[in-house]
């Protein structure tokens, strides 16, 4: 069922009216897991002759709602639908007139403890074991979760907060922060925002520079680590204007969340959100920060309308951390990054994706499934090859990025549907006739509609890659003895390659004497137990799984909760939902720590675990 015409995840009316501004004054409770306080929605209609305001909300207490005029406030009445699952509740607003033109709502509330959007942490939790923690993630849906609103991507508005916490903490929002004084931070957002990209955080932070416009936010115990492992986020954010334009947000930080975040990074605007997980040693992953720098156009300026569009915002942003890591590294790093992502998209349809292969389309119906239910590496690679695949048909980079950069400038500030990029596409590149037969090459349908794998996988530059296939063959292909005198263990690996290789013998259908033995000299070849990439400890543990190594259980789990990254956490508990003698103690494990893992997290693996109903 599609909750609305504009987007089947909202029950919003958004074709009759918008938020285009909102005044928000929160005050957060750590004892009581709770923000209140008022948010005043500064509507637009679009029609004339408004009777209804539909907004989504869920689980929030509401006190009272007031339309604002110049004559002080008149009292609303308004009604909230019943809960659903994973989408929340329509709250319906009754106005007291027929309305038209622009016109102010104030809503008292409170939030549930168990917002989805929200994750408390106690002190035992933190780093610094001295205060508690709270962090949002509100993509996709759970925005509602902590202000009633239009909570679709179709809707932009700008904002200001005023933020009151408890004295000794940091607050921080996605906006720039305009003053602080003991207690209370106050912010501004002047560039609209999608409600997905409404994000607070308060905690124990400090603050370290690290680029004209940045800083990286951390708990005093990761901030010199963290300063040192993003310390190109200047130079990161210097080739995304060159690809895409002046950057317009006024500040760039990055904040190291907890290891209970359960995404790489989320882009929230002027605060980029980053997984302790990349915290590396070597800044062998600190691409994820040229990935949520990009998003800063190519998602956040230029917005997909509703989440079946998702690889608007995914595909385009990785297409772009392509191009950001070749003019710093070269195209054969780019090339390799490229292939990479192609390895992780094979094995997240062989996997995650293995019982819905609807959802291996680039524009997937959400009409009976949530976002989070959708999400997947899907828009994310399959979107950035199909980028790439126009990018070389249509005559490379030197004719391909001027036509992006027009269509961001074009597009920006605004929510957008594939047909929009599909005509901005046709319009630029038929102004040259020859250009033709080349449009006409482009198989729509199978691109955007078709399951599994892109049609078409562009030519890569496979240098890098060779290099990881051929340490891989050598593990799966022959025994200990033959390993061992191997000239190919001579041939180092950089981190990335490792990631790649071990990546690549997991795709392997058979792996020759998997034994402990074998698992044991891989370990010691490649360091890996010395390592503090995370990247190469995940796939390291699933080969374990692979050997079904039950007297490694503790190590697989110790891993597991270390973080609860879902790009982590979900394959190794979906592969240990498929080995009986370790499902049970996944099972268990999972029941002691998911109150620690936000609740997308916490949903999704309980689906990958079989404890609960897939979504059809």
């Amino acid at each position: 069922m599609r909750l609305s015409p504009i987007d089947p995840s909202s029950y919003s009316n958004a074709h009759e009216l918008i938020i285009r501004h909102v005044d928000l004054d929160w005050t957060v409770n750590f004892e009581k897991s709770t923000i209140s306080g008022s948010a005043t929605l500064y509507f637009k209609t679009l029609k004339d002759d408004v009777e209804e305001i539909f907004l989504d909300a869920s689980e929030l207490s509401i006190a009272s709602m007031a339309i604002k005029g110049s004559a002080g406030e008149i009292p609303l009445n308004w009604d909230v639908g019943g809960h659903v699952d994973n989408i929340g509740s329509k709250l319906t607003v009754y106005l007291p007139t027929k309305t038209s033109g622009e016109f102010v709502v104030v809503i008292e509330y409170e939030t549930d403890p168990k917002a989805s959007a929200l994750q408390w942490l106690t002190a035992a939790q933190t780093c610094g074991k001295q205060h508690p923690y709270l962090f949002s993630q509100c993509q996709a849906i759970h925005a509602r979760s902590i202000v009633p609103c239009q909570d679709t991507p179709a809707v932009k508005f700008t904002y200001n907060a005023t933020l009151r916490h408890p004295v000794g903490v940091t607050g921080l929002m996605s906006a720039v922060r305009k003053r602080s004084e003991a207690g209370v931070s106050y912010f501004e957002q002047k560039t609209p925002i999608p409600s997905y990209l409404l994000a607070i955080v308060v905690g124990a932070l400090v603050e370290r520079k690290i680029g004209p416009i940045s800083s990286v936010w951390a708990e005093q115990e990761q901030i010199d680590e963290s300063a040192e492992e993003f310390s190109q986020t200047a130079d990161f954010l210097a080739k995304a204007e060159e690809i895409c334009g002046p950057y317009v947000w006024g500040r760039y930080d990055l904040l190291v969340m907890p290891p209970s975040f359960p995404f790489g990074g989320m882009e929230n605007p002027c605060l980029t959100f980053v997984t302790p997980t990349l915290l590396a040693g070597d800044k062998s992953l600190a691409t994820v920060v040229a990935h949520e720098i990009a998003h800063s156009w190519t998602g956040n300026l230029v917005t997909n309308r509703n989440f079946e569009h998702f690889w608007l915002n995914e595909g385009f942003t990785v297409f772009v951390e392509g191009k950001i890591v070749g003019r710093l590294s070269g195209n054969a790093s780019r090339d390799f990054h490229a292939l990479h992502g192609l390895s992780e998209l094979t094995d997240c349809i062989k996997t995650q994706l293995a019982s819905t292969p609807e959802l291996t389309k680039l524009v997937v119906d959400l009409s009976e499934c949530s976002p989070d239910d959708a999400f997947s590496t899907v828009p994310y690679i399959k979107g950035s090859t199909f980028l790439r695949y126009l990018e070389d048909l249509l005559g490379g980079p030197e004719k391909f990025e001027p036509f992006f950069r027009a269509y961001l400038n074009k597009f920006k500030f605004q929510s957008v549907l594939t047909n929009d990029f599909k005509k901005e596409l046709y319009d630029w590149f038929r102004q040259d006739p020859k250009n033709e037969v080349f449009l006409e090459r482009i198989d729509w349908d199978l691109w955007l509609f078709g399951e599994g794998l892109p049609p078409v996988i562009p030519t890569y530059d496979r240098s890098l890659l060779d290099s990881c296939q051929k340490h891989a063959s050598l593990w799966a292909d022959n025994d200990l003895d033959t390993i061992k005198s191997s000239p190919t263990l001579s041939e180092s690996l950089t981190s990335i390659q490792i990631i790649e290789f071990l990546a690549q013998l997991l795709e392997k259908k058979q792996i020759k004497d998997l034994t402990p033995e074998k698992i044991a000299l891989l370990d010691q070849t490649y360091h890996i137990h010395a390592t503090k990439n995370a990247e190469i400890r995940f796939r390291f543990v699933r080969l374990y799984i692979r050997a079904r190594m039950l007297d490694k259980m503790d190590e697989i789990l110790a891993f597991l909760n270390s973080n609860f990254r879902m790009k982590f956490v979900r394959p190794i508990y979906k592969e240990l939902a498929c080995w009986p003698e370790a499902k049970p103690i996944a099972v268990e494990n999972y029941n002691k720590v998911k109150d620690e893992m936000m609740s997308v997290c916490a949903y999704t693996v309980s689906k990958d675990l079989g404890i609960d109903a897939a979504c059809k």
